[in-house]
């Protein structure tokens, strides 16, 4: 076998095309996994029944069946019931939801984490429930939460290949189309698994920081 840096470098421009929509992806579907999981934690901190069970029903059930499941679904089943969404605005929507479970249980334990005393103080100072949970019990529970976050993200970045069977030409979609054309599979692929492993780490070297300064 003999590496060919020609193909390399026909591969680049595509290869940046690619890199674009898997950042893209990866940036919009974590603002959603992040939001929408905060979301489901409020509300399985309810005191009504009514609401917890059926969250806990959705995002179990959400949890539970794969993400290329849930990608098919969303992309060929929804348009029968009217709503149509382009490929990449389906799979931020599906990997957002379906990370949105995981993030839940880290947000959980981030508040579940926060000493008693503090919830009592604010009792005790007779804050209102929105000013408690803004001032006191979420920016402590954040901090906790940074680090299985961050994981989550990396492994976010890695599921992004799962958009390509819905028609989302990320990294590994313009690999494939590009190989099959020119019959040139190794250094695509080679190409493309380095920009995994160098993403990830910056990432990594990124979140790091950030639990540095918020430890701080």
């Amino acid at each position: 076998m003999k590496w060919d840096w020609g193909a390399v470098g026909d591969f680049m421009p595509y290869f940046w095309d690619g890199l674009l929509i898997t950042l893209e992806a990866l940036a919009l579907g974590s603002v959603i996994s992040f939001a929408l999981g905060l979301v489901w934690a409020l509300l399985m901190r309810s005191p009504t029944r009514w609401v917890r069970w059926p969250v806990g029903v959705v995002t179990e059930f959400v949890r539970d069946t794969p993400l290329l499941v849930q990608l098919f679904f969303l992309f060929y089943v929804l348009p029968e019931w009217g709503l149509t969404l382009s490929p990449l605005a389906t799979g931020v929507l599906g990997i957002g939801l379906h990370y949105s479970t995981y993030t839940m249980q880290v947000y959980r334990a981030g508040i579940e984490a926060v000493p008693t005393g503090q919830w009592e103080a604010a009792t005790a100072l007779s804050l209102p429930v929105r000013r408690t949970w803004t001032a006191v019990i979420l920016p402590q529970a954040v901090r906790r939460v940074v680090p299985p976050l961050g994981n989550y993200v990396i492994s976010m970045l890695k599921d992004t290949p799962m958009l390509m069977p819905i028609g989302v030409l990320e990294m590994l979609g313009r690999a494939r189309l590009v190989s099959q054309q020119h019959f040139q599979f190794t250094e695509p692929l080679t190409v493309i698994g380095v920009a995994f492993i160098v993403i990830s780490y910056l990432a990594s070297l990124l979140l790091r920081t950030l639990e540095r300064r918020l430890v701080r």
